[in-house]
């Protein structure tokens, strides 16, 4: 049975945005799903915006992700001399010519053509023809190579999510492989890539179906059977507008700063264009479970933020808490926080209440480092009512020793002020609350209390005398 080879093969033209990785995320989940092997190729061919930043970011993003390649990256520059060897191979089989027609001469016939209603393309003015007679080489002009496609049948596939198409050979004009200069183009060196790669199954974006049939038609001329197609419909950003960088798409990185968890990601980045039944959250490992390329959705699918955020959410409830602490102390430490072994309780207490891991850290920051309490919610709660209670509950936590420092002990202190004071719950509990933790609602306050040093709760409690 053939091994599975899939490949990602991004330009590094930018950052990479989540309608980029998603056209990832699959072709690295069918190669894991099917025990094949993920390659990574980058295709820095356009010299003019390729950057070695935006490769750094690539890796950085596909990293973060857990979306690691078996083999690459390899990079389409440093394989020239491998293309120019193709290139020859087809030169001397009559499968490739030389162009003489000039950017002007091409211009002029295109605008001929338009004004005509025909279909702009290229006539096959320099295309050798048994009989033709050829215009004169004009001197001093380097030409391009150009593919000689078929003029005749159909080019058809069976596209893993579209289903059959079919183009008529008439339909396409014989195709620039080589510039001037003897650069090969896109088209050319994606072949003879997946040709030397053993690539099975190309899973890209939509964006590629023109593409398809020339590249099928020069597979054929070099006598490679082609891949199994399957074009992914395009991702959407919120205003229903193809997700690009002009229209205010993320560099992925950036949700691993917003603090969302990687897992939750996959996740989400999943289900924008591939179903399992009705299940919406689901592991890593259930999805590579899953995976197949049977139920990739046909419609576009659209980014939806607070869908992102619930599925970070859920992903979080379900994390283990030392795992999830660990995640959270990288955002303490680099606001110079020093943490200890309070931090995996204190995210077990909090996470329900968070959607990103910048909401938990903002949580347990409290627990590190002095608050701000905010004036409106401290005229609205620490009121004169409260603060013989407040110094009530000062005192008697004052009175706890390190041992007696529990979540029981502080919840029997509770009870004792509220007795004495004949006060109910919530007046009590909601200025300790916003006097503690800077807001009115938090998880259970006798909790809360345990989590903190006493020495931090007794400081706090004595601002509401000042």
């Amino acid at each position: 049975m053939t091994t599975v080879r899939t490949r990602f093969a991004p330009s590094p033209t930018g950052f990479i945005h989540l309608g980029n990785i998603r056209s990832a995320l699959y072709p690295w989940a069918y190669a894991r799903a099917t025990g094949g092997v993920f390659i990574l190729r980058i295709e820095d061919t356009d010299l003019d915006r390729s950057t070695q930043a935006s490769v750094d970011v690539i890796l950085e993003g596909m990293s973060w992700l857990g979306m690691q390649p078996d083999e690459g990256p390899f990079y389409q520059m440093q394989r020239i001399e491998r293309y120019r060897e193709v290139l020859a191979q087809l030169q001397q089989t009559g499968q490739v010519y030389p162009c003489y027609m000039s950017l002007e001469e091409l211009d002029a016939l295109r605008e001929k053509q338009t004004q005509a209603k025909e279909k702009p393309r290229y006539d096959g003015t320099w295309r050798p023809e048994p009989g033709k007679e050829l215009p004169p080489i004009p001197s001093g002009v380097k030409p391009v190579l150009r593919f000689k496609n078929p003029t005749s049948g159909m080019v058809s596939w069976d596209d893993k999510v579209k289903g059959l198409i079919q183009i008529s050979n008439e339909e396409l004009d014989d195709l620039v492989i080589a510039r001037p200069d003897g650069t090969p183009t896109y088209n050319f060196c994606v072949v003879v890539d997946d040709i030397d790669m053993k690539i099975t199954h190309v899973i890209r974006g939509d964006d590629h179906v023109n593409n398809t049939p020339r590249q099928i038609n020069i597979f054929k001329a070099l006598g490679v059977e082609p891949p199994v197609y399957a074009h992914l419909p395009t991702v959407l950003n919120e205003a229903g507008e193809k997700m690009s960088k002009r229209n205010g798409a993320k560099a992925v990185t950036q949700y691993r700063d917003e603090g969302y968890l990687a897992d939750a990601m996959v996740n989400y980045l999943a289900r924008l264009g591939w179903s399992h039944g009705d299940d919406e959250i689901f592991s890593r490992e259930q999805f590579l479970q899953w995976f197949n390329l049977d139920h990739l959705g046909k419609s576009a699918a659209q980014f939806d933020d607070a869908k992102l955020r619930w599925v970070n959410a859920q992903h979080m409830k379900t994390m283990d808490d030392q795992r999830l602490s660990l995640l959270v102390k990288e955002f303490l430490d680099r606001d110079g926080l020093k943490t200890d072994d309070r931090l995996m309780p204190i995210c077990g207490l909090f996470k329900d209440r968070c959607d990103t891991l910048v909401a938990l850290a903002n949580w347990a920051r409290c627990f590190y480092s002095d608050i701000e309490v905010p004036n409106e919610e401290r005229e609205k709660h620490v009121v004169t009512g409260v603060l013989d209670a407040l110094g009530l509950l000062s005192s008697k936590l004052a009175h706890l020793d390190a041992a007696s420092w529990t979540k029981e002990s502080i919840a029997l202190v509770l009870k004792e002020v509220l007795a004495e004071t004949s006060l109910k719950m919530p007046q009590l509990a909601m200025p300790v609350r916003v006097l503690l933790m800077g807001t009115p609602q938090t998880p259970s306050l006798d909790a809360v209390i345990a989590l903190f040093d006493s020495k931090t709760v007794i400081e706090r409690l004595k601002v509401a005398k000042n």
